[in-house]
């Protein structure tokens, strides 16, 4: 089983997001999972330039990373996204890397993929950047199975990660363990069920509606959703 983690921050792989997102991966290779951290501090993934090729062509035509990030989660079991908290949402590097989903969103993309997130915080809002990455897990077609998130005022200071609080580091373990075993019991997740299968009808009928216009797209779905 492969589980694909991104973080996306400026301060990279050395960073207190880096740091608990660790601890996730830690849980998840508990339970037999090979794991990659992939990280976004700026340049690897530009910002959509809303050309609309990924519609008609299906791969996005900037020359950075993201196609290949894309494609390790279609390749992957599972993945994570993590993010520290900026201005009440998720960064600037990894929104730039949601943004370029567009057409992994309107193609539900990430299907049957089992999905978590992270979240450092200077001491508020973490919660609602963790259910919003689960949303974004779930309307990919991902299938979210939870979150973890730490304060600056529980962590700071500590040499990440060992020292992290003990209930921190069992919270962030314990999500690992569990995006594993969801994933090898195929659980569903009654709370986003309903979102999934709701955004996938506004997706058809988008894709109907624009199908001159966006043949890769419209293919997709005649070919491998069942049709438009």
């Amino acid at each position: 089983m492969k589980i694909v983690s991104i973080v996306g921050s400026p301060r990279g792989a050395k960073g207190a997001t880096a740091a608990l997102l660790n601890l996730v991966l830690d849980g998840a290779r508990s339970k037999g999972a090979e794991t990659e951290m992939i990280v976004i501090k700026g340049p690897e993934v530009k910002p959509c330039r809303a050309c609309d090729v990924c519609h008609k062509v299906g791969v996005c035509p900037q020359k950075d990373q993201f196609n290949v990030i894309k494609d390790k989660i279609i390749a992957a079991d599972g993945f994570v996204l993590a993010t520290p908290n900026y201005i009440f949402h998720v960064t600037a590097q990894l929104k730039a890397f949601i943004d370029r989903c567009c057409g992994v969103v309107h193609c539900i993309g990430f299907e049957g993929k089992y999905g978590a997130s992270v979240v450092t915080a200077g001491g508020g809002d973490e919660e609602d950047i963790a259910d919003y990455l689960n949303h974004f897990v779930a309307i990919t077609g991902g299938i979210p199975i939870g979150s973890v998130w730490a304060t600056m005022g529980q962590i700071q200071g500590q040499k990440f990660p060992e020292d992290f609080p003990e209930d921190i580091k069992g919270k962030a373990f314990a999500l690992g363990e569990r995006l594993v075993t969801a994933r090898q019991n195929k659980e569903k997740s009654p709370r986003y069920q309903s979102v999934t299968a709701q955004f996938a009808e506004r997706m058809r009928s988008l894709i109907e509606w624009r199908k001159e216009e966006w043949p890769w797209e419209y293919e997709y779905w005649r070919k491998h959703r069942g049709g438009v």
